[in-house]
């Protein structure tokens, strides 16, 4: 039996756990889930500003964030995040004291353009970023932002038009803003934006398994059938 068939079998299975409703509003959702535009988060120290993040990426269909922890640790705060972190992807890089390098190759290798949102000099208007091509959005620190590593390894840096008298936004309102007009203007130009199927069956599992009382054991049993 091939994995993927593998893999129908037990979301058929685990299914006979959950409502009907609840199992249609994982595919209403993974039908607009998206691995085209992806974000990472370098060295956040406030756990509200992470959990903000995590949860617009949630509603705005973002399947994969990645945590940079160099100096802070990955911490979520519940009454923010709401939950969003169980149905998203994450990978943390926290292995060294400088984590950013392995974040990025990382990235690259999996064919991302690497975006940096600074107050660079030659920063252009996201509203002008090119999306023909899949991209990584790295946010910094609430204070110093990007470290002079990820600005150097971008590909590209972006800037938000702003008209008042404040330097910059918050690094969750950045982020909320950049998925809004990023995910409209992808769909709009109908890129190949959404998951594979082969991709879906791993996180509907998942998804089955966060929601069904002793998962675990209820797979031991399938794979035992």
């Amino acid at each position: 039996m091939s994995k993927i068939s593998e893999q129908k079998k037990l979301i058929d299975y685990l299914s006979g756990f959950v409502t009907p409703l609840r199992r249609k509003r994982f595919d209403d959702v993974l039908r607009n889930r998206t691995r085209y535009v992806t974000i990472a988060l370098e060295d956040i120290y406030q756990p509200h500003n992470t959990s903000a993040v995590l949860r617009s990426c949630d509603c705005f269909g973002i399947q994969d964030v990645h945590i940079i922890e160099n100096k802070n640790a990955f911490a979520v705060n519940p009454d923010i995040a709401l939950g969003a972190s169980k149905w998203l992807s994450i990978k943390q890089y926290n292995k060294s004291e400088n984590n950013t390098p392995d974040c990025i190759k990382h990235l690259k290798k999996q064919g991302y353009k690497i975006v940096a949102t600074s107050l660079h000099t030659q920063a252009i208007d996201i509203r002008e970023l090119d999306v023909s091509h899949k991209m990584a959005l790295l946010f910094g620190t609430e204070k110093e932002g990007l470290s002079p590593y990820a600005l150097e390894h971008a590909d590209i840096h972006v800037k938000f038009p702003m008209y008042g008298f404040t330097e910059s936004f918050n690094i969750s309102v950045c982020a909320a803003l950049s998925l809004f007009y990023l995910t409209e203007k992808i769909k709009n130009q109908m890129l190949k934006w959404p998951l594979q199927k082969a991709e879906m069956y791993p996180l509907i599992i998942q998804w089955l398994k966060n929601t069904i009382k002793d998962a675990d054991l209820l797979e031991k049993r399938f794979k035992n059938l």
